[in-house]
């Protein structure tokens, strides 16, 4: 049987790459983490690394016990978890979400981390691609994303839609295509995929953004419609981005004739547990967000 102690040890070994780094972070020392490696290579009756002077790889044992190690330590962490007392509003929560749903989402989770102390809300703002990502490797316990995965170590349910809208400046106060032509394009991260469903639905002429100038590109979601309030361009955006925009009076939702939402999904790794507390957090999360 593998001592989870060693393993823990050599699990960490193998994902930060230095032996002085391993120490510090498992509060052993650096001695301490050779005897662990040594004894567990030992008990294994191979080797799991190839020593260059100060730095090291992994052998393909090395490697396989890494990737299934991290797996058995997980479940042990889960394991501990599940024995012991699990309440609805008691301990930490890890969520992560694209820009738009989180600047609608976060301020009102938030209010309920107010209303109960105890709860830990670790809130992170990323793309579709490194939630899928951070979801694997359980490193977040829900996530919302504006795409299904594919993967089946993930579950997902659409709990809501969120309507893509055109943003220009208050000043345009028509539209039409000779108008954005003129304005030109503010980019950002997904406006490719936003502008694609949005404007070849009321758009005859338009086939693909690079048919604009291009006035810029902001990856913060909370700058984006800055260079638009300034009539410097326009942009496509999810409706809760541009709602949370400090400057409304400065910008113009434009109304067009085929409106288009994308959804939102909760996503979360379906061998993880799911505690009490991830259960409630998830409700809440699905009642705010389908009654917005």
């Amino acid at each position: 049987m593998i001592n989870l102690l060693w393993l823990k040890t050599y699990c960490t070994l193998a994902e930060l790459g230095h032996f002085t780094k391993t120490a510090n972070v498992l509060y052993m020392t650096q001695s301490g983490v050779s005897q662990h490696i040594k004894k567990l290579e030992q008990q294994l009756d191979i080797a799991l690394l190839l020593r260059e002077g100060k730095s090291f790889t992994l052998t393909d044992a090395g490697l396989h016990l890494y990737q299934s190690g991290k797996q058995l330590l997980q479940a042990s962490d889960d394991l501990a978890i599940s024995i012991k007392q699990d309440e609805a509003y008691v301990g930490n929560i890890r969520i992560s979400s694209p820009g738009s749903v989180g600047l609608k989402l976060y301020p009102h989770l938030l209010g309920i981390q107010q209303k109960h102390p105890e709860l830990s809300l670790d809130y992170t703002f990323a793309p579709n691609s490194s939630i899928k990502t951070a979801l694997i490797d359980r490193k977040i316990d829900i996530g919302l994303m504006t795409e299904t995965s594919k993967t089946n170590k993930l579950t997902s349910q659409c709990i809501a839609l969120e309507p893509l809208v055109l943003v220009t400046s208050n000043k345009v106060t028509k539209i039409n295509w000779q108008v954005l032509t003129k304005l030109g394009f503010i980019l950002h991260p997904d406006v490719e995929h936003h502008a694609n469903l949005l404007l070849s639905e009321n758009f005859k002429e338009f086939e693909h953004i690079d048919q604009f100038t291009h006035k810029g590109f902001s990856n913060q979601i909370s700058l984006i419609l800055e260079p638009v309030s300034r009539n410097i361009g326009f942009t496509v955006l999810p409706l809760h981005a541009a709602n949370a925009f400090h400057q409304q009076k400065l910008i113009r939702i434009q109304p067009l004739a085929n409106p288009v939402s994308e959804g939102i999904y909760l996503c979360q790794n379906k061998n993880a547990f799911e505690s009490t507390r991830n259960k409630q957090l998830k409700s809440i999360i699905i009642d705010f967000l389908g009654a917005s």
